[in-house]
């Protein structure tokens, strides 16, 4: 199995549209594949496919692995781009050593796992025992798939999780999560023709991955577009026309926008305050965020805008609300513990704003604390807060046997010991246990940086070392 089998999978993988939800094409391709190398497979109601390869000559008896990825990708875009994730291939490129999608996701969450399980499905050249190449569906919007996982579907007792992105590091514990949605009911008041209409607009931020990047202290576009709202509702009189930020739940907001209608004569003390605003934001995240912009900017008039009163609350509850870590692990160096994610506000049909965040913890009660303070906030300003997509955590498990073999196969693959650790980003493995709970798991993968986010880029040269550690690992369980 070499490295340009599993990057011409990964390759045709990118050419598939694939958004969580969406993904019969690349479920169909997954069968197709099977099909054409003769390999049995299974597909459930949720769309989870599972291919098996009995094991090669002389591991017949081996046990089984599980060989795990899911098929859906976040499809993140820029604000001026026109790619459509339906129809349209992944645009990416080679630089400086990494595969680099510009104006999207790459995809390589989990894109390039397939690619590796698929590539390990169709060589020849390896020895391992029995495996189950399982792959799940809509993790990115609640591990929906692996919810749905149903008793029988795999038998190995063995489950490699191949959605993690630090070469280096094999992952043996998770967060757990929850999602909370906020929903402001509001009324149109009519909107005087006579005043100026402004777009505001945050741009610019790296956003990434809310469990990986949470830490990174990288702007939130929602929080700093309602900090400036907050700080301009104290001093002038306007009116909120619409509002628009982030999009994912499990992405770090990078985009916000509101029109507002103000008098003519608060125009320019307005957009003083903005440049204010924006120039604090600049030098508060210089390093995480160094293409953090805004901008201030005439928008079409128009005739009506939410009411003052639901203008008011909303704007408290946005910038009152929490967003970033809450707490770190008392018991793992550097891991976060607790955290939130102000995700997204929407305006929908029916004359309702919708907001979106997400919660996660390593403890269950931290997971439920942070999800009731979000709650709190919200429920105070009059808005009905809902739980969804709860996902249990991964508790570490120091004595495993799959962990045992993967340290001492990669510190005799590379010289050097592997870093061993939590991750505070979810992974499937926790839903996994509800399910099978005898599973001995681990997790690791090439290193991605961005995910969630366009930018997202895969480093090359780690994809061998992923490759190889794999295949080690495969020949060892015996």
């Amino acid at each position: 199995m070499e490295n340009s089998k599993i990057f011409s999978i990964f390759d045709q993988i990118t050419k598939i549209p694939r958004e969580s939800g969406k993904e019969e094409q690349i479920i169909q391709y997954l069968i197709d594949f099977a099909k054409s190398r003769s390999l049995e497979y299974k597909k459930d109601q949720a769309g989870n496919v599972v291919i098996l390869k009995p094991g090669t000559p002389g591991m017949e008896n081996a046990p089984t692995v599980v060989l795990q990825s899911h098929s859906d990708m976040v499809c993140e875009k820029n604000a001026d781009s026109d790619f459509n994730f339906d129809t349209d291939p992944i645009k990416y490129q080679e630089e400086d050593g990494w595969l680099i999608a510009k104006e999207t996701t790459l995809g390589a969450d989990c894109g390039i796992g397939m690619a590796a399980q698929l590539a390990v499905l169709d060589s020849n050249n390896i020895k391992h025992g029995p495996i189950e190449a399982l792959f799940t569906t809509e993790e990115e919007t609640g591990l929906i798939g692996a919810q749905s996982l149903k008793p029988g579907f795999i038998k190995g007792e063995i489950l490699i999780n191949l959605d993690s992105e630090d070469e280096g590091e094999l992952f043996i514990g998770c967060a757990g999560g929850v999602d909370t949605t906020a929903k402001f009911h509001y009324s149109k008041e009519e909107v005087s023709p006579e005043n100026s209409f402004v777009k505001v607009s945050i741009s610019g931020a790296t956003g990434g991955h809310s469990g990986d990047e949470i830490d990174k202290n990288r702007a939130n576009a929602n929080q700093l577009l309602f900090r400036y709202l907050y700080q301009l509702s104290s001093t002038t009189n306007f009116a909120l026309c619409s509002v628009d930020g982030g999009n994912k739940r499990n992405a770090i907001a990078r985009e916000a926008h509101a029109v507002i209608a103000i008098s003519a004569e608060e125009r320019a003390s307005a957009k003083v305050l903005f440049l204010k605003t924006v120039n604090e934001a600049k030098e508060e995240h210089s390093k995480s965020d160094p293409e953090l912009t805004g901008s201030f900017e005439s928008a079409p008039p128009t005739n009506e805008a939410i009411d003052k009163k639901t203008t008011t609350k909303l704007i408290h509850a946005m910038h009152g609300v929490p967003h970033g870590v809450l707490a770190m692990s008392q018991d793992i160096e550097g891991l976060v513990e607790t955290s939130t994610n102000l995700a997204s506000i929407k305006m929908k049909e029916g004359n309702i704003i919708r907001i979106g965040t997400s919660q996660r913890s390593s403890l269950n009660s931290g997971r439920f604390n942070a999800a009731s303070r979000v709650e709190a906030v919200f429920a105070l300003a009059g808005a009905k807060v809902t739980h969804e997509s709860e996902y249990p955590g991964w508790k570490p498990r120091t004595d495993s046997p799959i962990l045992d073999i993967s340290e001492k196969s990669y510190t005799s693959l590379f010289g050097k010991k592997p870093i061993v650790r939590a991750i505070h980003a979810g992974l499937e493995c926790g839903m996994f246990l509800n399910t099978y709970p005898n599973l001995d798991m681990i997790s690791f993968g090439p290193t991605i940086k961005g995910a969630h986010a366009p930018g997202e880029k895969l480093e090359i040269a780690t994809v061998d070392k992923f490759r190889k550690l794999l295949i080690d690992i495969l020949e060892k369980i015996k």
